[in-house]
């Protein structure tokens, strides 16, 4: 009702205004949502923050929602004794002319936080393969998975000689799908095949199969020793392998 950017002959009067999704309470008077919101309660943040334990949040500007924001469930307010760190990701017009990003520096962000040995978990996001993967230039392309490929390598050396465990894992693909199999197009979107999740561990643990991004919390939680929430999903841990004698 407010709107100013331009003028309006008229203003429609609809019968009803109904969005997919809900976008903020500021205009959940004006168009109600098809679909509410769900309140996310007792997320991997909450868990680790209600047992008392220190955690960290690492990703350049480009990926930085995703390790706060939406890894909290949609809550913006860190939890208690979660610390933030921001990498400004390079100021270009499009990252395929850039293609390592920032990615050597959240690295370093990353190990000095792990070598201050201050925090039970750390998240960090690497945004080059999606990032550069959206532009389909293969050249480009190589060069930010081999920048991923050193500078993750490089925290989790790091992670290991301090006595961490390690996930390494992703929601989706992008690099593994340069070319649309049936346009013969560019291909500049996510793809939908399944994602590694490689654990890194002293214990060389037994994977169950047929796991999910939805077990990931539930397995963090196991290798920190902490208890699982009843309604989040199991962990992907079937124990440690036995060892001949």
């Amino acid at each position: 009702p407010t709107f100013d950017g331009f003028d309006r002959a008229r203003v429609v009067r609809f019968a009803d205004r109904v969005g997919m999704v809900e976008y903020s309470d500021a205009l959940n008077p004006f168009m109600r949502p098809l679909f509410a919101a769900q309140k996310l309660e007792h997320v991997l943040g909450q868990v680790i923050a209600d047992a008392g334990l220190r955690q960290l949040r690492i990703a350049e500007t480009e990926k930085y929602a995703h390790v706060t924001f939406f890894f909290n469930g949609g809550k913006e307010q860190p939890f208690a004794g979660e610390d933030r760190v921001m990498v400004p990701s390079p100021k270009v017009a499009t990252y395929d002319l850039k293609p390592d990003m920032s990615a050597a520096d959240v690295a370093d962000a990353t190990i000095a936080a792990i070598q201050k040995n201050e925090y039970a978990f750390i998240l960090v996001n690497f945004a080059n393969g999606d990032m550069v993967g959206h532009t389909a230039i293969r050249d480009a392309v190589i060069t930010a998975v081999e920048a991923v490929d050193t500078q993750a390598g490089r925290v989790v050396d790091a992670a290991m000689e301090a006595g961490y465990s390690v996930i390494v894992t992703a929601d989706h693909g992008n690099c593994d799908e340069m070319v649309d199999p049936i346009t013969r197009e560019p291909h500049t979107q996510h793809t939908i095949y399944p994602v590694p999740c490689i654990i890194i561990d002293e214990q060389p643990w037994r994977l169950r199969t047929g796991g999910g991004i939805a077990n990931i919390a539930a397995t963090v939680l196991e290798l920190m020793g902490l208890p699982a929430p009843k309604k989040m999903k199991g962990s992907l841990l079937l124990g440690p392998v036995q060892r001949p004698s």
